[in-house]
């Protein structure tokens, strides 16, 4: 049985790197008593995926990692097991099963996901009507960045991954690309920003949470996103 568990990542070990936090989940699973499934041949390994990599110093309630179980275990099971061995900074919110096949795993699925951005710099240097400057940003023919690739850095237009950027209250919302193909980052989208209006940018003058991670039913054009937990089912 292939199953889909979400768990939110906060407080300190925002601060964990991706690789960490596989291994720390690996751990969790086995002080769970969670009957996953092993490779077979010379050294066996708990199948186990995770769907896109998380950044350093950000928040999710929308993380997500499949496995396969060897015997059935009800949802509620699975989750009340997995919180009694989390430490602080990880719950573990769903577990569903979800079908079978490579096309059906997590990380294949991933084509965009939801962020709130909190400013932390002073406001004073932002203008007062961000709202209505966020519409003229999005409004540009093209949105270009520098971007960072294996062969080097390379001018790129990320206006097509940004589904949705607003903002109130000196909160941004933010729909963005998350496939492989044009992932899209907060923090490229509020250095561009903070470059359109010409104002002094700092990474580290935000906070970032990311809400949720969403997989597209519809065609690339016209994207029919749904979260990756709604494609799966309660297990009783």
């Amino acid at each position: 049985m292939k199953v889909r568990v979400k768990f939110s990542k906060y407080g300190p070990s925002r601060f964990l790197g991706h690789l960490d936090v596989m291994r720390y989940f690996q751990k969790a699973v086995r002080r769970a008593g969670i009957p996953i499934a092993f490779s077979s041949g010379f050294r066996p390994h708990m199948i186990m995926s995770f769907a896109a990599p998380l950044g350093l110093g950000v928040t999710s309630d929308g993380e997500y990692f499949d496995m396969e179980l060897s015997r059935n275990m009800s949802s509620q099971d699975m989750i009340e097991r997995f919180n009694e061995v989390l430490t602080e900074g990880f719950q573990v919110t769903g577990a569903r099963k979800t079908p079978e096949g490579k096309k059906h795993n997590a990380m294949a699925l991933t084509a965009a996901a939801s962020y709130r951005v909190r400013l932390l710099q002073s406001a004073k240097i932002w203008p007062e009507d961000m709202a209505k400057q966020a519409e003229l940003f999005c409004a540009q023919p093209s949105i270009l960045v520098e971007k960072e690739t294996k062969s080097g850095s390379k001018m790129a237009d990320i206006k097509p991954g940004i589904y949705q950027f607003q903002v109130d209250a000196g909160e941004f919302t933010m729909l963005l690309s998350a496939s492989s193909a044009n992932y899209v980052k907060p923090k490229m989208v509020m250095e561009a920003f903070a470059n359109w209006l010409e104002i002094p940018y700092s990474p580290y003058g935000f906070a970032v949470h990311k809400t949720e991670v969403y997989a597209n039913r519809g065609m690339e054009d016209a994207p029919d996103f749904v979260s990756l937990e709604e494609l799966g089912e309660d297990i009783e």
